[in-house]
């Protein structure tokens, strides 16, 4: 059963199949989103400068551009980062690899359940929303939490939404130890069908990012799970 929303979270809906588009349009207005929506990565890259999002279902497969391009022009129009939600009848690994990489924030495949899409896309607005007040300093790392800004060592890092709320978690629980499977429910907060593969893959994303020199902040525990730890003075 599809439950109504009592927020008024908006969301922008890119699929060039009429049918698609309108079906899941009318679904989410029904669950109380607001929606817009478009038929090529152009449109959609229009609604983004015309308005704010705050989450963006996307196919990848558009007449005029694909959906990874669509990403890539998304993450410079948007501050910060609008999530971005595949929709998909590609299911490759290669193509769920190139669209995580890239900052998708999940990737749902075609046909997929209704129910089952409206819950991820709620598990993504509630990880992606603003996390707290303040900022965290770890070390030479500074996090913005409301305005979702990362500094290093005084310099901006380009976060997606969802490596920003891993390490808005690491930071929080900053010299302790965090395993894998609360990670899974503070960050992704749904099931992932025991897959923590996703874990290793975002934690490899943020240290490419803010660990490419030593003294290093993100420590593995192994058989355990990972700790963010200033270095030591």
């Amino acid at each position: 059963m599809i439950t109504s929303s009592s927020g008024e979270e908006r969301l922008l809906v890119v699929d060039d199949e009429p049918t698609v588009r309108e079906l899941l349009s009318a679904t989410l207005r029904f669950a109380g989103f607001t929606v817009a929506s478009a038929a090529t990565g152009g449109e959609a890259l229009d609604a983004a400068r015309a308005q704010t999002l705050d989450l963006v279902l996307l196919d990848v497969m558009l007449p005029d551009m694909d959906g990874f391009e669509v990403i890539r022009r998304l993450r410079d129009l948007t501050r910060p980062a609008v999530p971005v939600l595949f929709l998909t009848a590609r299911d490759s690994p290669e193509d769920k690899i190139n669209g995580l990489t890239l900052g998708g924030d999940d990737y749902v495949t075609k046909p997929f359940n209704l129910e089952e899409l409206i819950a991820r896309i709620r598990a993504i607005l509630r990880r992606t929303g603003s996390p707290g007040a303040d900022t965290l300093v770890v070390g030479d790392l500074e996090i913005d939490t409301e305005g979702h800004q990362v500094l290093c060592s005084g310099h901006p890092v380009r976060l997606s939404p969802t490596e920003f709320r891993l390490l808005h978690y690491l930071a929080v629980n900053a010299g302790r130890v965090v395993s894998k499977a609360q990670i899974l429910e503070r960050v992704w907060q749904y099931d992932f069908a025991g897959d923590s593969s996703i874990v290793d893959t975002y934690v490899s994303y943020l240290r490419r990012k803010l660990d490419t020199t030593d003294p290093r902040l993100i420590h593995t525990v192994h058989g355990v799970g990972y700790v963010l730890r200033a270095p030591r003075r």
